[in-house]
């Protein structure tokens, strides 16, 4: 009918173009990336209301992330994505971000290979919160990426990963967007009451 469809939720994809726009009935998220290489094995953590700790383990490239996110005033733990490091060099890092006044917006860095001929790394991150700066965090060297977002927040990460975090992506909310969707699914579900 009429008022299912209109009612229905929206979800727009779009190959090598990095975006990944969704609706759901309480968010809308959209997804940048991945930026990085094709190796190691995808992964996904999911959709968050918020990041709360990051953990990385470089040195000369990224050898893993793991995130503590938010749902529903809860800390939820990722899986650590990527291998253990292992140098003399090699440096652990824990970002504390005072969640609920302070969270993502952004993210930027650079990926190569470490060895040549070999697949894309990422070789350094910076993370830009809403009050500062972490970073930057191992090599910076390569192809640069960036990205930053005004009125909403990093949700989710994904990407792919083996004994380096080879490549990464974000999901993130938009709650000024959210916002005028409720208020237009409001208005069409009170219309098909009435055609109804």
């Amino acid at each position: 009918s009429l008022a299912s469809c209109l009612q229905s939720k929206l979800s727009i994809k779009q190959q090598d173009g990095h975006m990944d726009q969704q609706q759901g009935d309480k968010n809308l998220t959209v997804f940048v990336g991945p930026w990085g290489g094709n190796g190691g094995t995808v992964w996904d953590d999911g959709i968050y209301h918020g990041v709360r700790q990051i953990n990385l383990v470089y040195d000369h490239c990224i050898d893993s992330i793991s995130v503590v996110y938010d749902k529903n005033g809860k800390p939820v733990r990722s899986e650590k994505h990527g291998g253990q490091g292992g140098n003399k060099t090699t440096e652990f890092l824990q970002i504390k971000l005072q969640y609920p006044d302070e969270y993502l917006i952004g993210v930027s860095g650079y990926y190569c290979s470490v060895v040549h001929g070999g697949s894309p790394v990422i070789r350094s991150m910076t993370f830009k919160s809403n009050k500062q700066v972490y970073g930057p965090f191992g090599v910076e060297q390569g192809t640069p990426f960036t990205f930053s977002v005004n009125g909403g927040r990093i949700v989710g990460m994904n990407g792919r990963s083996g004994w380096y975090l080879d490549s990464i992506g974000f999901h993130l909310s938009r709650p000024k967007s959210t916002k005028m969707i409720h208020k237009l699914r409001r208005k069409i579900h009170w219309l098909t009451r009435i055609v109804a």
